[in-house]
């Protein structure tokens, strides 16, 4: 996967490089920097260190990982929040960028990073969080990399209450969590097919010669029988969209992809078909369909689903934003 947030001690990640939220001296400090050291050994780190000290605010240079599971780290020095008028935004997303060009520059595939400057050096860890993923996210437009953000737990991570709020209120309405409820709403879905089958069959006997309107769907997957990588494919080109537009928008790796488009019966993961489904911004019924397609069906008892149902029936479409919310409810994320 691309792009992930997992929670986790970053010096036990077995990636490429891990990042450092370090201070322009390269010093071992507290919290995670002080960790690292520890963990990849202190005097064999603050040699390498001390040859490369001091850096500015926003660079990034790197060692070897020495004792560590990662080959690099990348140690990169991050504002003080001084009210967020001082430049600091810039900085912090410096911080990100010169990171990666590092990882770039050293041949890496993966990489993780702490939230930068969101301990004790005060940035607010909501804006802390927009300005790596937003950094991130224009990173992975023409980079293929494996990015983590890694949190040690979930008070490190804030994001918006307001979007909190609305996902919540959506859950407490739609999320069926008792099984004699699942049931009953069934039934009661059962009762409403069989109502439009009757509606539909005197229609064919009393000759009714109103059309049913089609719907956009039903112009884009036309054949039922149509197996998923064939669908998915069709709509790509009815959106205009090309491969590598949808597998970023995705958050796909792009091998996984290519299994798609190569082979005519691959058949994906739930995550998976769901993030091509969020990337080609399709409507609730499309998004069912494809889905079908795959042998999967979105559920009122599975509150993952119900997360997703929000996000598509809202046309909201930012998979790094929905991840953060399915992150923040224990859910597993989209993408592959």
């Amino acid at each position: 996967m691309p792009f992930t947030i997992i929670r986790n001690d970053i010096t036990k990640m077995k990636v490429d490089a891990i990042v450092n939220a370090a201070n322009t001296k390269l010093l071992m400090g507290g919290g995670v920097c002080g960790a690292i050291f520890k963990a990849a050994g202190e005097a064999k780190l603050r040699f390498a260190c001390d040859k490369l000290s001091p850096i500015k605010i926003g660079e990034a240079v790197i060692t070897p990982g020495f004792s560590l599971p990662a080959k690099y780290i990348i140690h990169t020095a991050g504002p003080v929040y001084r009210g967020g008028k001082q430049g600091e935004e810039e900085l912090l997303r410096s911080c990100y960028i010169n990171s990666l060009k590092r990882a770039v520059e050293n041949k890496c595939e993966s990489i993780a990073f702490p939230l930068i400057s969101s301990g004790i050096y005060g940035y607010p860890k909501r804006d802390a969080l927009r300005v790596a993923t937003v950094a991130i996210k224009d990173f992975l437009q023409d980079h293929d990399m494996d990015i983590s953000l890694v949190v040690f737990d979930k008070e490190a991570f804030v994001i918006s209450q307001d979007l909190l709020g609305e996902v919540e209120a959506f859950i407490d309405e739609n999320y069926i969590e008792d099984f004699e409820d699942l049931q009953t709403s069934r039934r009661l879905l059962n009762a409403e097919v069989d109502a439009i089958k009757l509606m539909d069959a005197s229609r064919v006997v009393y000759g009714e010669s109103e059309r049913i309107s089609h719907s956009g769907i039903d112009r884009l997957v036309g054949n039922l029988d149509e197996p998923f990588a064939a669908t998915l494919f069709r709509l790509i080109d009815a959106k205009g969209m090309t491969d590598v537009e949808v597998y970023k928008r995705a958050n796909l790796d792009r091998r996984l992809f290519s299994k798609i488009r190569n082979k005519k019966d691959y058949m994906p993961s739930k995550r998976t078909a769901i993030a091509l489904a969020v990337a080609l911004e399709l409507t609730l019924d499309e998004t069912d369909d494809l889905l079908r397609r795959a042998g999967y069906a979105l559920s009122e008892s599975q509150k993952f689903d119900v997360i997703i149902q929000y996000f598509i029936i809202n046309r909201k479409y930012d998979i790094f934003e929905i991840n953060e919310v399915l992150f923040n409810y224990d859910q597993p994320l989209l993408g592959g």
